[in-house]
């Protein structure tokens, strides 16, 4: 199948596939006589297998390290269960972030006294000062000196 087909099948842009070929995710195609790429159903299934673990947010380096523990065909699994239960605890990690900043924009947009008037604009005051909070203490933003 040409990478057309593939990308179809896959639900997949082209450029994408490319990518995953660039980075040693996708091994290499054979070609035909027109020198288009050749794709053969293992490379769909590992096309498959890297979607699924993207659109569960892993990283390249996770997938291509899922690939060689599964390639290696070691019969223990201990250490692909490691790995997935590392990206857990940084998922986890990251939902704590985000509700942080949740927290944090809701307090600038609480900090908004006039609407409609640029001149008094608690958004803009608390993006430049700090975001105000009820009280009148001060919540710096992520990734400002606290």
């Amino acid at each position: 199948m040409k990478i057309g087909e593939i990308a179809l099948v896959a639900s997949c842009p082209i450029e994408t596939i490319r990518y995953y070929e660039r980075e040693g995710l996708l091994p290499p195609t054979a070609r035909s006589s027109g020198n288009y790429r050749i794709y053969s159903p293992r490379h769909l299934e590992r096309l498959s297998f890297i979607r699924r673990c993207r659109s569960l947010d892993m990283s390249l380096g996770e997938i291509r390290r899922l690939f060689q523990l599964r390639d290696a065909g070691t019969p223990d699994c201990a250490a692909i269960d490691d790995l997935v239960s590392a990206h857990l605890s940084h998922v986890e990690s990251r939902m704590r972030e985000l509700r942080a900043l949740k927290k944090q924009l809701r307090e600038l947009l609480d900090a908004c006294t006039s609407p409609g008037r640029m001149a008094a604009c608690g958004v803009l005051k608390g993006l430049s000062t700090g975001v105000a909070k009820p009280g009148g203490k001060v919540s710096h933003l992520p990734g400002t000196h606290r």
